[in-house]
C-alpha cells in the first residue's frame, strides 16, 4: 500500500527550553523565520505524503493554529500590498493535504502517542517523524517511502554515533543482509550493540499498534516506541536505510543553535552578512588574542 499517513507526535513539555516553552511549544520554536514542526511537515508532504495526524497535549493548541488558515491574516497583508507573504502564509498547508489533530491525555511515551493515532491511521502503513529531529539535504522520509515501495517492512533511519553517545538513542542490532535483528533503547554504557542510531523518522505497519497495546512500560517507566520495534525485528523485516543528509537535534539546546546557525549561512538573504557577523564575533586566537 502507499504512504498516505505521516504521525507528528507533538505532545511533550519541552522543559529543555524553559522558560520559552512555558506558554509556547517548543515545535513553533523559529529557525530564522520558520518553526521547527514546519520542516517536518514540508519532509512529510515532499514524500507524497497527503495526510497529516498531530498528536497534541494540553498546552499544543498553538500547533493547530499554526496549521490552520487565517484569512484575517492574509486580508491584512494584502491590504498593505504583501501579496507575496500572504501567499506564503496561506501556502503553509498546500492544497490537497489534511491536517488532523488529536489529544494524547497523558503524556506516557513516545509508543503511546503514536497508540494514539490508530483511529486514525487504521490498518495502512505510517510514517512517524519527530518534529525535534530537523533534516537538511538528503530529506530521509523520502528514502523509508522509497524502500517500503521496493518491499513492505518497518523501515527505520539511521546514522552512525559515537560509542559514548550510544546511551541517547535507540540503538540497533545488526542482523543478517543488512535486516534490523533488534532495537535496545537507551542502553547502558558499555552495552551497545552497535554505533547504529535509530533517529526521529520511521515507517510502520499497522501491526505496530496491537504491540503497543499490549506492551508494559520500558525506560523511563514510558511505552516506548523502540520496544514494540524490538518486537517487530525479533520476528523479522525490519530494515534500516542510512541518513545521507545533515540531522540537528533540536530537542537539545546545542543542536537548535547549530540548526540556527547552518540554516541562516545557508540562507539566500542573510548567509553573507551573517557570515561575515560570526567572522568579526570570533574571538581572536594565537600571540595577537593573548596581547
Amino acid at each position: 500500500m502507499k504512504i498516505r499517513k505521516a504521525v507528528f507526535p507533538v505532545a511533550g513539555l519541552g522543559t529543555r527550553f524553559l522558560p520559552a516553552t512555558k506558554a509556547m511549544p517548543k515545535e513553533l520554536l523559529p529557525i530564522i523565520d520558520k518553526p521547527i514542526i514546519q520542516y517536518a511537515v514540508e519532509e512529510a508532504i515532499a514524500a507524497g505524503i497527503t495526510e497529516l495526524v498531530f498528536v497534541t497535549g494540553r498546552t499544543k493548541r498553538a500547533i493547530e493554529d499554526h496549521f490552520d488558515a487565517n484569512p484575517e491574516l492574509e486580508r491584512a497583508l494584502r491590504d498593505k500590498g504583501k501579496n507575496d507573504v500572504a501567499e506564503m502564509v496561506r501556502k503553509i498547508v498546500p492544497e490537497g493535504i489534511t491536517c488532523i489533530f488529536l489529544r494524547q491525555p497523558e503524556a506516557l511515551g513516545l509508543g503511546h502517542a503514536v497508540l494514539c493515532a490508530e483511529s486514525v491511521v487504521g490498518r495502512e502503513p505510517f510514517a512517524v517523524l519527530l518534529a525535534d529531529d530537523v533534516m537538511r539535504g538528503d530529506l530521509p522520509t523520502a528514502a523509508l517511502v522509497a524502500e517500503y515501495a521496493k518491499a513492505p517492512g518497518t523501515i527505520l533511519s539511521v546514522m552512525e554515533v559515537a560509542p559514548q553517545d550510544a546511551q541517547n538513542y535507540g540503538i540497533v542490532r545488526p542482523g543478517p543482509n543488512g535486516e534490523v535483528a533488534g532495537l535496545v533503547e537507551k542502553p547502558k554504557p558499555g552495552r551497545e550493540p552497535s554505533c547504529l542510531a535509530s533517529i526521529g523518522r520511521y515507517v510502520l505497519e499497522p501491526e505496530i499498534f496491537d504491540i503497543l497495546r499490549a506492551q508494559p512500560p520500558g525506560h523511563g517507566g514510558e511505552i516506548q516506541l523502540a520496544d514494540a520495534i524490538n518486537s517487530r525485528a525479533t520476528a523479522g523485516n525490519v530494515r534500516a536505510v542510512t541518513l545521507t543528509g545533515q540531522r540537528y537535534d533540536c530537542g537539545s539546546k546545542l543542536g537548535y543553535l547549530e540548526a540556527i546557525v547552518d540554516f541562516a549561512l545557508q540562507h539566500d538573504e542573510f548567509g553573507d552578512p551573517f557570515a561575515k557577523l560570526i567572522a568579526r564575533k570570533a574571538p581572536c586566537s594565537g600571540a595577537e588574542g593573548k596581547a
